[in-house]
């Protein structure tokens, strides 16, 4: 995964958290606006998230942080 979409992937997971708390659940979709401007990031996303880690549509924000500080 490039270094960008961990970086985006962080900041959301970190937003969310701030806002909602610890429990709070989000899908992959959350790190993009609701128009697609940029597809080949979004399908990077899409792979690690359904196909490389086989996650459910919605996931603990901590889960996915933990997961891309340490690298899977």
């Amino acid at each position: 995964m490039r270094d960008e979409l961990r970086v985006k992937i962080t900041k959301v997971c970190d937003k969310k958290i701030a806002a909602k708390g610890d429990n709070v659940g989000l899908s992959f979709y959350a790190f993009f606006a609701n128009k697609n401007d940029d597809p080949e990031l979004l399908m990077e996303a899409a792979t690690w998230w359904i196909q490389t880690h086989q996650l459910d549509h919605f996931v603990k924000a901590q889960t996915i942080k933990m997961m891309i500080k340490n690298n899977l």
